[in-house]
């Protein structure tokens, strides 16, 4: 399994030569199996870079891509109108939530598109879109192993984790720390994960001072939780807005004192995640939601 960020900012897109290194573009990870499949977590406008990528290694060829959103926030789904393989007939997209009806999940997506707020509605798009209500129960997309988890934010947000060829993959960003409950949803579905991406939009100062009730956590939390967890690598993500380059490698810097294997994501990191001898997973055994589908 190998892993690739498109997108690594929260809140807004924010193209500036301060933010080079690591990126402006909201939020968006690719994941790909060995098998050749093709998952995406969240569609920040780093998407539109996916889709050109994905137009210059596919060409002609079919391209077939399971999504999964952990919410609705304008953050990590405005790249869905600029994301170009979705306008090819001939490739088929398959949406997924959690704990959503399917006509809420399809509204959320396409309504976006509806005016005003952009010239054309997705009835334009050539491809196939799928529309899955997973609810709560784990997934299995043609040999991942896909659970969720509910976090602490507003209106609502799950972490996913992605077991995949002998590997673990956790994605929670827009996560607040201090709901016990939610706390240990965060641990339980990190626990033992290769590679734990967590949302670090605050440093703790921003958070005690200014913040609490935004929905967002701190670097110093996702070290706790990845100790706690046993995480083996710790990617922070989601960072705000207005930190740029320099803030964000000093925060890498108080991260790494603490928990050595951190990264901060950024723009074209990949990850691969090799397999490893590990307890067959309770989920394996679960089977495959059934759940409401809705072509388009």
């Amino acid at each position: 399994m190998k892993l690739r960020v498109w997108g690594a900012r929260g809140s807004t897109p924010t193209p500036e030569s301060a933010n080079a290194r690591y990126g402006g573009n909201t939020t968006c990870v690719e994941v790909r199996l060995e098998n050749g499949t093709i998952l995406i977590l969240d569609c920040g406008s780093g998407l539109r870079g996916l889709g050109k990528s994905h137009t210059a290694e596919f060409g002609p060829q079919p391209v077939a891509g399971y999504i999964f959103l952990t919410h609705f926030h304008w953050d990590h789904i405005q790249g869905i109108p600029f994301f170009t393989p979705l306008y090819k007939k001939g490739n088929s997209f398959f949406f997924h939530s959690v704990s959503l009806k399917a006509e809420e999940l399809q509204g959320a997506v396409e309504g976006q598109m509806v005016s005003p707020y952009f010239p054309v509605d997705m009835s334009i798009m050539g491809a196939v879109r799928n529309f899955y209500d997973i609810g709560t129960e784990p997934v299995d997309i043609h040999g991942a192993v896909v659970s969720s988890a509910q976090l602490n934010h507003p209106q609502g947000c799950v972490a996913y984790r992605v077991e995949a060829d002998g590997g673990a993959l956790v994605f929670a960003t827009d996560h607040e720390h201090g709901s016990a409950a939610h706390d240990e949803n965060v641990r339980r579905i990190a626990r033992g994960a290769d590679v734990f991406i967590y949302d670090a939009q605050y440093t703790p100062e921003e958070y005690e001072r200014e913040k609490k009730g935004w929905g967002h956590s701190t670097w110093a939390e996702g070290v706790k939780f990845a100790r706690d967890a046993g995480a083996r690598q710790l990617v922070l993500c989601h960072h705000d807005p207005d930190r740029d380059d320099r803030m964000l490698d000093r925060i890498l810097r108080e991260a790494r004192k603490q928990f050595p294997n951190t990264l901060a994501a950024s723009e074209g990191l990949v990850l691969d995640i090799p397999p490893r001898a590990r307890p067959k997973s309770r989920s394996t055994s679960r089977k495959r939601s059934t759940s409401r589908m809705r072509n388009r």
